[in-house]
């Protein structure tokens, strides 16, 4: 859960500020393109921490599971799911950083094409982080509806897929402002922390 706090933190300083923009990418906005590099610093920093919360917490997750086998298949989909989490945060960290430094440098007029550009170019980085990312949770969702986890299997729903889902359609009510920036560009990491925080009350329940 602290780990959602580091990189929830860092998505909610990369972008909370005025949502109006011009172009194709909502998240290149006015806002944005004022916000100071300290925050950018600050949101790369607090994602190392992250990571390795969250690496502690998901390996952790395995010993909740049945089989062996089916502990070591979890093990290595997690591995391999952790692996693209700071490579796109940095990637949008870094045309963010770009941006709100052309708009403060006197090229506030080319800024927005060469961050679309820059974005187009690599953009094939984002499909491919999260095909890596979510098999891992696909397949804690099999294990708990198969009842192959210490959890009733019920608790395959709070999976936090399902929970991302429920929270984007949420973000999509809200009024188009600063918070819902923040909220959206955060709701990886606040489906993360209720999925931890589900599991943690769920087991304190169950020890007493």
């Amino acid at each position: 859960m602290l780990g959602c706090l580091c990189y929830g933190g860092g998505d909610w300083l990369m972008l909370y500020g005025d949502p109006a923009h011009a172009g194709r990418l909502l998240w290149l906005t006015k806002g944005a393109a004022q916000i100071p590099q300290w925050r950018y610093d600050l949101a790369m920093a607090l994602a190392f921490p992250g990571i390795i919360l969250y690496g502690i917490a998901l390996f952790a997750v395995e010993t909740y599971i049945h089989g062996k086998k089916e502990r070591k298949v979890y093990h290595y989909l997690n591995a391999f799911g952790l692996t693209p989490w700071i490579a796109l945060h940095l990637f949008y960290v870094m045309i963010l950083t770009l941006y709100a430094w052309m708009n403060a440098n006197g090229y506030a007029a080319d800024a927005l094409g060469v961050c679309e550009g820059l974005f187009s170019r690599l953009s094939w980085l984002v499909p491919v982080s999260e095909a890596m990312m979510l098999p891992v949770f696909v397949y804690w969702f099999y294990l708990q509806i198969t009842g192959k986890t210490v959890f009733p299997r019920a608790m395959a729903f709070t999976n936090v897929l399902i929970l991302f889902v429920l929270l984007k359609g949420v973000s999509l009510l809200l009024p188009i402002s600063a918070f819902r920036l923040g909220f959206t560009n955060g709701l990886m990491s606040e489906s993360m922390v209720l999925w931890f925080g589900m599991m943690m009350a769920w087991g304190w329940r169950y020890q007493q």
